[in-house]
């Protein structure tokens, strides 16, 4: 029920996002979400990709400090609230969300984010009938 995540150390400095972007776009690796947090130091940048393996694996070739972690991805409709709703459930169960990153395409939402019990989350996930995406079902967002 989860999805690979990568995270990926950026100093803030010019060129060390276009060379992470250069590394994904040579290896044929579209991205289908993606989010920066930023500090005065360094910033993460978290991306949902075609291929995380290969992705990891072409970054760390290049030099480039990441991880790969698991998330998870909640399609959604595009009705006002959809987010709240989803989110809701967790915090209700005590569970927190350490982060979170969304957007809405064509009708469709993503909730992309992270807790701190992952077995409570699948099991709330399970019990409401959430649409959690695998890395297969995100082959429809590319």
């Amino acid at each position: 029920m989860t999805v690979k995540q990568l995270s990926i150390f950026l100093e803030n400095r010019s060129g060390t996002l276009t060379k992470v972007l250069d590394i994904l776009k040579e290896s044929g690796i579209q991205i289908i979400a993606s989010a920066i947090a930023d500090t005065a130091e360094y910033g993460i940048l978290r991306i949902l990709c075609s291929d995380p393996s290969l992705a990891y694996k072409k970054l760390e070739e290049g030099g480039v400090a990441v991880a790969l972690s698991d998330v998870f991805a909640i399609e959604l409709d595009s009705q006002p609230g959809r987010a709240a709703d989803t989110i809701k459930l967790f915090s209700d169960a005590s569970l927190s969300v350490i982060y979170m990153y969304s957007f809405l395409f064509h009708g469709r939402g993503l909730l992309i984010f992270r807790t701190d019990n992952a077995a409570q989350a699948e099991e709330i996930i399970r019990s409401a009938c959430l649409n959690s995406l695998t890395e297969n079902d995100l082959a429809k967002w590319e």
